[in-house]
């Protein structure tokens, strides 16, 4: 089943919430992104910001097994999402 944009959007936000729970990671994911706390809370409703968590979590597949086991989600399903989000731009054919 192709993801829909507000369905994309909506794993995006799970993968975040998931994210801020998680007191380990959450600090290298703002290291990483030059994120601050409060951009967390001001750019929740961003597509790019969302692609960006996405893209933190696909980093690394013990972080996309312990989410997606964590909200019982298909391990493609963020991969899915997130060429929804980046949209007709980001797809690069070579």
């Amino acid at each position: 089943m192709p993801f829909s944009a507000d369905s994309a959007e909506t794993l995006a936000l799970k993968a975040l919430s998931w994210l801020i729970g998680n007191d380990e990671l959450l600090p290298v994911f703002l290291g990483s992104t030059g994120a601050s706390e409060a951009d967390v809370k001001t750019q929740m409703s961003n597509p790019e910001f969302l692609g960006s968590v996405l893209d933190f979590l696909m980093m690394d597949d013990a972080w996309i097994v312990a989410f997606c086991d964590a909200n019982t989600i298909p391990y493609d399903h963020p991969m899915q999402a997130r060429a929804v989000l980046a949209g007709p731009a980001d797809m690069h054919w070579t």
